[in-house]
């Protein structure tokens, strides 16, 4: 159960961060070079901070 609410709530999250650089990048106008490198980032980051999250509540439930 705390699997699936996880990954439902992880694939939200990563499509709103997602969107949100998308917004950051056309609103700074970041050339189309820099963009992959900047998503890379972003989604690196924000899923070791899903998968902290996913450990932090397994160990704790």
């Amino acid at each position: 159960m705390v699997l699936t609410i996880t990954i439902l709530f992880s694939l939200f999250y990563l499509y709103q961060i997602n969107k949100m650089t998308f917004a950051l990048c056309q609103s700074r106008e970041i050339p189309d070079e820099k963009q992959p490198k900047i998503y890379r980032t972003v989604n690196i980051l924000i899923t070791i901070l899903i998968l902290s999250l996913y450990v932090e509540v397994f160990f704790n439930v």
